[in-house]
């Protein structure tokens, strides 16, 4: 493999983590908000179907997508007679199946962030009159900062970790579907150690790097709140 492989590979691993990110927040901010405020029995369901990414094997979730996502499949003929071209093994197949397996890491921050929040302040700034759109904007949104930011943190760190979902409904294609993940395992195959530590290093640094802010930013509403 070419370096321009590699430098295709990471661009095209960070159009797909922040495609991700960005999506999974516009998605994620109403269903952990719904989940926040629902009461019923069905909640425990919900948020396990929700969570199931956890802990399903990525092999799993990328088996189904990729029968769903085939030719003869109804999403796969849908998706051909929209766009004229092939879902399965593209890189629009990568952000649909990154959405479903980062979801969870995108929920689950939000939806503490949300259960956390007093409702109180809502009901004050309901009674100044500021609509429902105004009072999201102005006093949800600055209160769960924190959380929005891990999410999408979070989010983003674990699609560009993703192998097993992304190898198997995009394959390993240079430029289309080849991201990190598969590059590395390639140059591995091919003994190419050098070029893998070097690639493997630049992921590990770059993972703990943004673990280090998530944790910075998750420990500083308790310390504004003490």
């Amino acid at each position: 493999m070419s370096s321009v492989d590699d430098w295709q590979a990471v661009i095209l691993t960070l159009q797909l983590a922040l495609i991700t990110g960005g999506l999974l927040l516009i998605f994620a901010l109403p269903l952990a908000w719904w989940l926040a405020g629902w009461r019923s029995r069905m909640k425990t369901l919900v948020l396990a179907i929700v969570a199931l990414p956890l802990v399903l094997p990525p092999t799993v979730l990328g088996f189904y997508l990729l029968l769903a996502f085939a030719p003869d499949s109804g999403i796969g003929e849908a998706w051909q007679w929209l766009t004229g071209e092939q879902l399965a093994f593209s890189f629009s197949a990568l952000v649909l199946g990154s959405l479903l397996y980062s979801l969870p890491f995108a929920v689950q921050p939000l939806y503490t962030g949300f259960e956390q929040l007093d409702r109180r302040y809502l009901d004050a700034a309901a009674t100044l009159g500021m609509s429902r759109i105004a009072r999201y904007r102005h006093v949800v949104f600055p209160l769960i900062r924190p959380h929005l930011l891990i999410a999408f943190g979070l989010t983003v760190a674990h699609t560009i970790g993703e192998f097993g979902v992304v190898l198997m409904i995009g394959g390993n294609i240079p430029g289309e579907t080849q991201v990190l993940s598969i590059a590395l395992y390639d140059h591995v195959e091919a003994l190419d150690y050098p070029r893998a530590h070097a690639m493997a290093l630049a992921l590990l640094g770059f993972s703990f790097v943004l673990l280090m802010a998530l944790y910075q930013l998750s420990r500083k509403p308790r310390g504004a709140g003490a």
